[in-house]
C-alpha cells in the first residue's frame, strides 16, 4: 500500500534530510516505478521501484546508521554535487564506507562543525527551524564592534528579508582598534545568518567557524579531517532533538 510519503521515505532511507529531499523532487530528479514524481506524492517501501538521478536506491535490510563529524576548511560548498566544478565537502568524506549527507549547511567561505549522517530523521530534526538546537560560532568581524552593535546582536536583529532573528549569546573573546573576535551562539539556521546578523548592525565578518552544535564540538579537530562521532555524542544530539520536539509539541497545545 502507497502508504508513505517519498520525501519521508528519502530521508527513512538515509538519502538525505526531508527538507533536502523536498528540494531534490522539485528539481525533477526522482522517479517512481520510471515516472517522475511530485511533492505529496506516497510509495510502497516494500514493493515500489524509486530512483534519484538515475540510480536505483533500495532500502537497507538492516538500519545501521552512521554519524560523523567534518572539520570543514573553507573554499568548499555543502552539497551533494556541483555543476559549476566547485569543491564539495562531499569529496573530503568519500572514502567513509557508507553513504553519508551533510546535516544543514555551512556557506563556502565559512569553516568548522559540519554532521554527516544516513539518519535522515536525525537530521531533520536537528535542521528543522522549530527546533532551536544551540549553534556556536567563532566571528571575528571588521570594525571593532562597538557595545551597541553587541546589544543589539544579542537582542536579536531584522535581517534583509524583514525577518527578525532570535535573542543570541555573545561573548567577547578579543578585539583591537580594527577588529573584534566574537563567540556568538544561535538556535536559528537561516542561510547565511550569523553574516547577515552583523552586516544588519554594520560589521563584516572576516572569519566565521562553527564550534559546536548542542553538545558536539569541533576540538581540535583538523581542517579537512573527519571522525566518527562516540555513542553518547550521538545520544546527545538525539536528546537535544527529542526535547526540542517535547517542547514544540507543548506550546502548541498551550496555543
Amino acid at each position: 500500500m502507497r502508504d508513505t510519503r517519498i520525501q519521508k521515505a528519502m530521508a527513512d532511507m538515509g538519502l538525505c534530510s526531508r527538507r533536502q529531499a523536498e528540494q531534490i523532487i522539485l528539481e525533477g530528479r526522482v522517479k517512481l516505478n520510471g515516472r517522475p514524481v511530485k511533492l505529496g506524492d506516497k510509495m510502497d517501501m516494500a514493493s515500489d521501484l524509486l530512483s534519484v538521478d538515475g540510480q536505483t536506491i533500495r532500502p537497507p535490510k538492516q538500519k545501521e546508521y552512521k554519524y560523523y563529524i567534518l572539520h570543514k576548511p573553507r573554499g568548499y560548498i555543502t552539497t551533494a554535487r556541483d555543476d559549476r566544478g566547485r569543491k564539495t565537502v562531499m569529496e573530503l568524506v568519500a572514502d567513509i564506507p557508507t553513504r553519508v549527507y551533510p546535516v544543514g549547511r555551512l556557506d563556502k567561505d565559512s569553516e568548522g562543525l559540519l554532521l554527516f549522517t544516513n539518519d535522515g530523521a536525525l537530521a531533520n530534526a536537528l535542521t528543522h527551524p522549530s527546533h532551536q538546537i544551540a549553534k556556536m560560532y567563532r566571528v571575528t568581524v571588521h570594525p571593532k564592534a562597538e557595545e551597541e552593535q553587541i546589544i543589539a546582536l544579542s537582542n536579536g536583529v531584522y535581517l534583509d528579508d524583514g525577518s527578525k532573528t532570535l535573542p543570541a549569546v555573545i561573548r567577547v573573546v578579543a578585539e583591537d582598534d580594527e577588529r573584534t573576535v566574537m563567540e556568538m551562539s544561535i538556535k536559528e539556521g537561516k542561510n547565511r545568518q550569523i553574516r547577515r546578523m552583523c552586516e544588519a548592525v554594520g560589521l563584516e565578518v572576516a572569519r566565521l567557524s562553527r564550534k559546536s552544535i548542542g553538545a558536539v564540538k569541533l576540538g581540535m579537530l583538523a581542517p579537512g579531517k573527519y571522525r566518527e562521532l562516540k555513542p553518547s555524542e550521538v545520544l546527545a544530539l538525539k536528546g537535544a532533538a527529542q526535547k526540542a520536539s517535547r517542547q514544540k509539541r507543548a506550546k502548541k497545545y498551550e496555543d
